[in-house]
């Protein structure tokens, strides 16, 4: 069947939440994708950062087909050989004490919200449904209720009430707000180290050493999501190492498992992520066999093959490329190693016409918060394969 079968297919019995490019793909292999035409494309995407590692990188693929003859699940009723090397490896690798995998970013979240609510009560004394959590303007952290309801953004909650109450909505990047915010009620403060939804909002330099810092006096517990910024996007395994700062509890997921398999992890001190006893919290996939074989290759291909470092070079480069186009419609070019943002200006009237223009020229990437272009290859991206990305974005951006 081709593209336009496809597509008639995915409107008349899909739900209609999604608003894709009309580009049907069928194989990935590094930083290229294929549609069903044949037609080759460089993913500037990479899924929302679920494939660092590249598409269908074959040490994790072989990995995952390995795992899969042997074992795929047991549920946590029972142990398996792979949940105890996953944890130890992935929380020596982060510096963590503890850590509890899920499915989905989403899950993740909901899942910290659950600790630090009981680290609340337990630990710090806080009068029971009266814990306070934290949370920043612009956020994005999932679509789960819960999370749509402490989100700032009107068309994630139209329609969707009620929600849980329990958190506060502070600006982003504003330590001294958070100071303000907190009261002997407040559990958590949730934060991304940089807002990728919001169209890659960095703060300013300081802001992650202070909220730290804050947290500390006030004895809140500091919850980073990385689930887009962690392992390797941002130039450093987890964003948070850009300031030499650790949280209490971090949020992974995405490229956990490089594309194969939904897995995250909440990793923790022992302090929060302790507080659950048996009985209170679990999931039927979490820290399933195959989703830890596969996470365990993810992370090893990360660090033996030097993504991370790669990503902070190309990153670097592709940035001061981009910033240096001179074009009408750009207001701002902004990132972090290989999270990049392009925000055009009101006249331009929007950042979907331009990336409809990028994918007619083999180069494919999404608009977010509408006049955002958003730049995230994989990080196993060359000079080369930029010089070749750049010599379609500029025409683009200049016409």
């Amino acid at each position: 069947m081709d593209a336009q079968g496809l597509i008639e297919l995915e409107n008349q019995y899909g739900a209609k939440n999604y608003k894709p490019l009309d580009v049907v793909l069928k194989r990935g292999e590094g930083i290229w994708v294929w549609d069903v035409g044949g037609n080759k494309y460089m993913d500037c995407l990479s899924a929302y950062s679920a494939v660092n590692q590249g598409h269908c990188h074959p040490v994790i693929h072989d990995a995952m087909v390995q795992q899969a003859k042997k074992l795929t699940l047991t549920s946590r009723a029972f142990r398996n050989d792979q949940l105890g090397h996953f944890y130890k490896e992935i929380c020596e690798l982060t510096n963590s004490h503890m850590v509890l995998p899920m499915n989905s970013g989403a899950e993740a979240v909901e899942t910290v919200i659950k600790a630090v609510r009981k680290w609340g009560y337990q630990d710090k004394g806080i009068p029971e449904n009266k814990a306070e959590i934290i949370v920043c303007t612009n956020n994005f952290h999932g679509r789960t209720i819960a999370i749509i309801g402490f989100s700032s953004e009107d068309s994630y909650k139209e329609g969707f009430g009620p929600f849980a109450p329990g958190f506060k909505i502070i600006p982003f990047g504003d330590a001294a707000a958070l100071d303000a915010a907190i009261t002997p009620n407040t559990a958590g403060f949730l934060v991304e180290p940089i807002q990728g939804e919001a169209g890659v909002i960095i703060p300013a330099e300081g802001y992650l050493k202070d909220v730290r810092r804050i947290c500390i006096e006030k004895n809140v517990a500091l919850i980073f999501d990385e689930i887009q910024t962690g392992l390797g996007r941002t130039g450093k395994l987890l964003a948070e190492a850009h300031e030499g700062v650790e949280a209490d509890l971090t949020l992974v997921g995405k490229a956990l498992s490089g594309g194969f398999y939904p897995i995250s992890a909440v990793l923790s001190n022992k302090e929060v992520l302790g507080v659950f006893m048996p009985g209170e919290h679990g999931s039927t996939f979490g820290g399933n066999p195959l989703g830890c074989a596969v996470a365990r290759a993810a992370v090893r291909v990360l660090i033996q093959e030097g993504m991370v470092e790669n990503a902070e070079k190309m990153g670097n480069y592709f940035l001061s490329e981009l910033q240096k186009v001179k074009s009408p419609h750009i207001e701002e070019v902004r990132g972090k190693g290989l999270m990049i943002g392009v925000e055009l200006k009101p006249e331009a009237e929007g950042a979907r016409p331009f990336c409809e223009a990028l994918m007619q020229k083999g180069l494919l990437c999404k608009e977010t918060h509408e006049n955002v272009i958003r730049f995230a290859p994989p990080l196993v991206i060359t000079k080369d394969d930029i010089d070749w990305a750049l010599e379609r974005i500029v025409p683009v951006l200049m016409g």
